[in-house]
């Protein structure tokens, strides 16, 4: 299996070598219905794993039905006596390699490198020659308590999941961040890891050693805080917020987040800190709406919300933007606002209408 799994890794690592390889005599080829029951255990944790690596959820889709494709043509290479997951990951992560090798643009962000923070309205406009890091829905997560890492794993499930985590391994090199996610997130051997990534044991410690050296620099203790259980104080802390939004109190609102939080808004340029810097900024947003409602969701195992407002001229409930929601002691530590035109495009997949009409939430 070793043998056959090294010639899959060469084959995927090579997007001109043949994807339909000659079935060797007297191996028997799965069928379409075989290979299904095969591979649909594995195809949420899959769209996971090329989501954390390329940052984008449209992304991830496209990746995972890439893979379930290749992984279709090059069937033979699969006897049934060695792990279908370690073979759908290989093929997984070197045709995210692949992808993020042609990407015309660079790392997806939350926030713009060197950017400082603002103050009052936001001037800039929409950016978008900038890739945004999107957010995830837990409807889509696999089933978490059934997804515990190996033995070897750095970092829990569910931080494992979180914007800022994601955002912060975007940073790192595409090889670094595919290492990171296999042992430190998936708690896969370094072994098991050189195997699928191709080089030696050394060659994935050294770069696993220089990929938490960059995390570490981010992250104080090397890693994001730890995340509970959703407990009832954050669903209490939920709640208020989205009242705060459909009442437009702005002081309630104030009130949630800690005195150091950060507001972001991709795709907008600009992003706040503080609690005054903030209050500044929706000073000069609220009034130009005539409400908002909203419909609690889930996404990167955090709280969330998505937002319809309506104008002071026209009665209907559209989509406005989708709030992720990073809760810690004392309050909300950072919100990511999509706004438009990206926060109304990612309503679908969280299994949100464009409008509302009363009825839906």
């Amino acid at each position: 299996m070793q043998t056959r799994l090294k010639e899959l890794q060469i084959r995927m690592t090579n997007p001109q070598a043949p994807l339909e390889p000659a079935p060797q005599q007297g191996q028997p080829i799965l069928d379409r219905l075989a290979f299904e029951k095969l591979t649909a255990a594995h195809r949420r944790e899959l769209k996971l794993h090329c989501y954390r690596m390329m940052g984008s959820l449209h992304e991830a889709d496209d990746l995972v039905q890439d893979t379930l494709l290749r992984a279709w043509r090059a069937r033979s290479e699969f006897d049934g006596r060695g792990s279908v997951r370690g073979w759908l990951y290989t093929i997984a992560t070197n045709s995210c390699l692949n992808a993020l090798k042609a990407r015309a643009r660079g790392r997806r962000i939350l926030q713009q490198p060197g950017q400082p923070p603002s103050h009052g309205p936001a001037t800039g406009g929409p950016e978008a020659e900038v890739t945004w890091l999107e957010p995830y829905p837990d409807m889509e997560l696999p089933g978490l308590a059934d997804s515990e890492p190996g033995p070897e794993a750095r970092y829990e499930t569910r931080e494992a999941v979180q914007l800022a985590f994601v955002a912060a391994i975007q940073d790192l090199p595409p090889r670094q961040r595919a290492a990171l996610l296999l042992a430190d997130v998936l708690g896969w051997s370094a072994a098991e890891t050189a195997q699928l990534l191709g080089g030696s044991t050394a060659s994935i410690n050294s770069a696993l050693q220089r990929a938490r050296a960059t995390l570490a620099a981010r992250y104080p203790r090397g890693r994001p805080a730890g995340r509970s259980q959703p407990s009832s104080e954050q669903g209490l802390l939920l709640e208020r917020y989205m009242q705060a939004w459909q009442a437009a109190n702005l002081d309630g609102l104030i009130e949630l987040l800690r005195e150091d939080a950060t507001y972001r808004m991709p795709p907008w340029r600009e992003w706040y800190q503080g609690r005054e810097a903030i209050r500044g900024f929706f000073e000069t947003i609220w009034s130009k709406f005539g409400g908002f409602r909203t419909v609690a969701i889930g996404a990167n195992a955090q709280p969330a919300v998505g937002v319809y407002s309506r104008s002071h001229h026209d009665l209907g409930w559209r989509a406005h933007s989708l709030h992720v929601i990073e809760p810690a002691e004392g309050g909300i530590a950072a919100l990511t606002v999509y706004v438009g035109p990206l926060g109304p495009s990612l309503f679908p997949a969280f299994g949100l209408p464009p409008t509302w009409q009363g009825a839906y939430l």
